[in-house]
């Protein structure tokens, strides 16, 4: 998801809009929108150059406090420039930020990296564009791999459906699906990032997590040839949880990326969302060039520290193998106290 998707949503979808813009915008609503067209074409332009910004200003707390908007002489062919243009800024914006940076977004973790922001664009784009052009009496689908790429890397808590066009629109309460419940309330959500010392942990998406579940990178720079076995077998159990309606982000698998070069060393996660009693299973591994420098320890440390000052969650619990020392050492080092051993591995520990 990058800056070619921005740029392909904004074709599309300017497009379509010309063939209505012989239509007086600012009386015909937008869909089952309060907005009229020209208000929401407005929208969509002033969300488009907000993203660029927060990603250009590496805005951290709120908002660059700007907006744009549109001269009192733009007619309707005006309005789709404005469009083409902050979706050429976003899109430049994208392909210019660092893969691990990320910027002010309120939902839902405070935060966002490029591709959220290139995602929440192209969703902006189309579902926007979907609203005008049924006001306007237009036909309008984007691509379904277009739409598929905002629903694995934005709506990763919605159950993939049989045509991913609709299943965003229902996700988003604009049509209905069969054996669904109809939706009025909704939200995309970004993938969570936590921040320690030497380290961030970036939450891996559904579109990660199918890319590494196939071999591929998920999108990060790995040191070493790539992650290990055991992080593609996680990433394999994420994809599961997705494809099942059941996958809660902040409980899912992160990939640990080095401050100092942006690379990747390893993976670390949970074996799902905590079970009824509050207790949530952790595990982890590290590329092989990367072991020996704590970085095991220090990620294990903060994304504990995070899952236990959570509502509901009462234990961690890490099951290591009895000959695998370094590890041992890690859960050890981390806070957790050794409660049991079965079928040569040892159970450890850490409560509220």
């Amino acid at each position: 998801m990058g800056g070619e998707r921005v740029r392909e949503a904004v074709a599309g979808a300017v497009q379509a809009l010309r063939r209505g813009v012989d239509q007086d915008w600012s009386e015909v609503g937008a869909g089952r929108l309060e907005w009229s067209c020209r208000r929401t074409a407005e929208h969509v332009a002033g969300d488009l150059i907000a993203y660029a910004g927060q990603l250009t200003g590496r805005a951290q707390d709120a908002y660059v406090p700007f907006e744009i908007t549109l001269e009192d002489g733009a007619g309707n062919e005006g309005a789709l420039h404005v469009i083409e243009t902050a979706g050429a800024l976003l899109a430049a914006a994208v392909a210019t930020t660092p893969r691990e940076v990320r910027a002010f977004h309120p939902y839902p973790f405070r935060s966002a990296d490029r591709e959220g922001f290139a995602a929440m664009g192209v969703a902006e784009v189309i579902l926007h564009t979907h609203d005008m052009a049924t006001g306007l009496g237009l036909a309008y689908e984007p691509p379904a791999e277009l739409c598929e790429d905002v629903l694995t890397r934005i709506f990763p808590h919605v159950r993939p459906g049989p045509d991913p066009w609709h299943t965003l629109l229902w996700a988003t309460g604009r049509g209905d699906l069969p054996g669904r419940a109809p939706v009025s309330r909704w939200h995309w959500s970004n993938n969570p990032a936590i921040p320690t010392e030497r380290l961030t942990l970036h939450g891996v998406t559904p579109a990660a997590a199918i890319d590494l579940r196939m071999g591929g990178t998920g999108g990060f720079e790995w040191i070493g040839g790539g992650p290990y076995e055991g992080t593609r077998e996680a990433a394999g159990m994420l994809v599961q949880a997705y494809e099942a309606g059941v996958l809660r982000p902040e409980w899912g698998v992160f990939v640990l990326v080095r401050s100092e070069d942006g690379r990747a060393v390893g993976g670390m996660g949970f074996h799902g969302a905590p079970d009824e009693d509050g207790r949530v299973e952790v595990g982890y591994d590290l590329v092989a060039g990367a072991r020996g420098n704590g970085y095991a320890t220090e990620a294990l440390r903060a994304l504990a520290a995070r899952a236990l000052a959570g509502d509901g969650v009462t234990e961690l619990v890490a099951n290591v193998e009895r000959t695998n020392i370094p590890s041992q050492g890690v859960v050890t080092r981390s806070g957790f106290t050794r409660v049991g051993e079965e079928r040569g591995m040892y159970a450890y520990s850490l409560r509220r």
